[in-house]
Parts: structure tokens; sequence; C-alpha cells
């Protein structure tokens, strides 16, 4: 089995995400997509293959060296929900041999047009799998599971190609920010992995934001309002003015790189009550709790101007950088850098504007920089990924295997 037919054959599976769900997995059917990989992966010969009650999928690729020396136990980590932000239901895959890097008729009036989605152009030429334009992809993450999957079963049928134990885990729910929630590290037993999540070709990520969500609050105090003068505190009006308060230039939409923003992603309520959300997101650990620092001053400030606690603010952190985990042992890095280049692609060292499950994983004492996929566009209907990009991830991960030992 090739990777394309691999890839389009997972993508069958409506494995979407639920933010409001609190069962774990979010959806039942994302179970349905980990029996079948449970499956598949003891059809294939792996070893020590366990699905747990909450969906978290680990198995192992017995070590081929046989000696007595010690050698790292090194892991491979895919995600298998899809975006609630766009249907997973009935996917049609189809793929475009030798894509002229023109615009593409997904399905009638629906186009991915370069001119809006310029990353196409750098893959004419290739063969790359897209949507009918009514659905996502999936390529986030099934590219990642799919490469994973055949990078297994290549080292199986290539027994001269020497590795040390190797172990996969594919885990549901890290489009909510819950897939490392419950991933068992002591179990998976590694001495670092590397998450196959990321997106074009070369893609190598061990920084990311520091993250939290701040929850503001605002009690107001409801009169006639005809006869409101010196006694109505309209709560969502002072909302405003809080959100009127936030540095205009910190948002997502205004910056890029290492730069750090607060984006309102929830507002709501009336005369009596009111309420703001928040997130917070910094590289820098030292600026990101200055941020924080800030959502509490202005809470402070809006109580002041109205002499009464009508403000609350709370503020949970989430996740934070990966790379205070990842320095130590930057050997890991190296290792992702030789593998790429040995497989004819160039690394491209880059933050991350966002987290994944690997920086959570770092944290619970899984050194886990992320590797690129292939996947464009995701969590969209114009997603695209290239086989032929697909296909450097397996020869990446292989060459990741064959050198870790050593």
């Amino acid at each position: 089995m090739d990777i394309a037919e691999r890839f389009i054959r997972y993508t069958e599976f409506d494995t979407q995400s639920c933010e409001s769900s609190e069962t774990v997995p979010s959806t039942e059917k994302q179970l349905v997509f980990a029996r079948f990989l449970r499956d598949e992966m003891m059809a294939e010969g792996l070893k020590d293959v366990v699905l747990d009650e909450q969906g978290y999928l680990y198995a192992t690729l017995d070590s081929n060296i046989h000696d007595e020396a010690e050698r790292p136990t090194v892991g491979f980590i895919s995600h298998y929900d899809t975006s609630p932000d766009c249907s997973g239901k009935d996917v049609k895959a189809r793929i475009i041999s030798n894509y002229d890097g023109k615009d593409i008729v997904l399905s009638e009036g629906i186009r991915s047009e370069t001119s809006k989605f310029p990353e196409l152009l750098s893959h004419a030429g290739e063969d790359i799998i897209v949507t009918d334009g009514k659905t996502l992809l999936g390529a986030d993450d099934k590219a990642g599971i799919a490469e994973i999957m055949q990078a297994m079963c290549y080292l199986k049928a290539h027994p001269e190609i020497p590795h040390g134990k190797i172990r996969v885990a594919f885990n549901p729910d890290e489009e909510i920010g819950r897939g490392a929630h419950q991933f068992n590290v002591p179990l998976f037993g590694c001495d670092w992995a590397y998450t196959i999540d990321g997106g074009d070709l070369g893609e190598l990520e061990y920084e990311n934001f520091n993250a939290a969500s701040a929850k503001i609050s605002f009690c107001g105090r409801s009169v006639h309002p005809g006869y409101a003068k010196g006694k109505m505190l309209n709560a969502m009006r002072i909302a405003t003015e809080f959100a009127g308060m936030m540095p205009a230039e910190e948002t997502p939409e205004r910056t890029e790189g290492y730069e750090g923003f607060y984006h309102l992603i929830h507002a709501e309520g009336g005369c009596e009550k009111a309420q703001l959300a928040y997130i917070i997101r910094d590289h820098s650990r030292e600026k990101f709790e200055e941020r924080k620092l800030y959502i509490e001053k202005v809470a402070e400030e809006i109580n002041n101007r109205y002499g009464e606690e009508i403000c609350h603010a709370v503020v949970e952190d989430q996740y934070y950088n990966m790379l205070e985990k990842v320095e130590p042992m930057m050997h890991i890095i190296d290792v992702a850098k030789q593998a790429m280049k040995e497989a004819g692609v160039t690394p491209k060292v880059q933050p991350i504007r966002g987290g994944t499950d690997g920086a959570q994983l770092s944290f619970k004492g899984l050194p886990c920089p992320n590797l690129f996929t292939g996947a464009v566009n995701f969590h969209g209907p114009h997603e695209f990924v290239s086989i032929q990009v697909m296909e450097k991830a397996v020869q990446t991960i292989v060459n990741i295997c064959r050198k870790s030992h050593l």
C-alpha cells in the first residue's frame, strides 16, 4: 500500500472532536477510527498494541539491533481527531496528478485560487490531494498517522536498516487542546519523541507560545434608563471599556513571528452582567507573565474608576514554550535536521504561533519537537497535501529511526 492510498483511506473516517463535550475522547466516532488503527497495527506486526478506554493508542516496533549496548527509545506521535472548525464527514479526497500551478476547481462554484492560496504554487508539478470544497481534508493529522504507519511498515520490510526500539502513539482531542491530558508518558517509555503534526515541507518546530486564558466578568446595576443617572452601571458598556483598554496593536491580525498578543474570543452580556474571554500568547516567558499581570491591572483600574468591585478577572495557564525542555537535549533537533537533509529536505526551523501536544508532553517529561506532514491550509475546505511531501516525511521518520540508535 502506498502513502496516498493509506492516507485517503484514513480520511474516510469522520473523527471531528467537540470542545463542549466532557467525555474522553470528546466524540465516540473518534474511537471507531482508533479501533481500526489498532487492528491495522496488529496486522502489520507491531507489538504491545494497547488502546485504552480513553482512546489513546500505543504500539512498539522492536529493535533489530542485538547487542548489550543501552540505546534510546524514540517515539512518534500523531492525533487522529480533526478540527471542529469545519466538517470532516463524507470527505471526498481526490488526487490531482502533476498539478499545473493554476486555480483548482474543487466542485461547482468552489475554487482554490492561487491568488488567495499562494502556497499551491510551490507544489506545481507534484501530485496533490484535495477535497471537493465541502469539508476539510483531514491531513491535520491523518497525514501524520499515515506517514508514521508507512515508515513502520517500511522498516519492517527492510530489516537491513538498523534501529533501536521505536514507540508509536496516536491520540484523540488535540484540536480542542486536550490531546496530551491523558497521555501516559510512563507507559510510552521513550527518551524523547516527535509529534508528526507540522505543515509544509521541512518544517521543524521546537518553540511555541506560552498560553493562558482570561475570563473577565462584570456585574452591573440595572435601573430604568429614564431614571438611571447616577445609579445605573451598564455591565456590557463597561466590558467594552475594558476591551478598549487592551493594546490595539497586540492582536493576532497585527502580529507575526515571535510577537505575542491578546485575542478577544468571546463577548456576551447585558446591563446586569457581561463576560469577556481572551486568550493570551507570547513566546517569551517574561513577556507572557507581564501580559497576564496587565489583564489584572486593567480589571483593577476598572474597579478604581467605578469605586466598587464590579470587574473580576480569572487568568489560567494553558501550556508553555517547549523550548525550555528541549534546549537541554538539542541533539534531538540535530538528529531531525540531519534526517531531513539525508532525505533531500532543507530544514525550516520556525516558532509555532500556537501550541501542540508536544508542548504539553515536553512539560510532562517527554521532550517532543514537531515535524512536517505536508498539510497545508488545514481546518478548512481548501486544505491539501502533496504526495511527494508525505513521502519525504516518511523518509525523514525512517532516517530518524536509523540515526537515533547511534
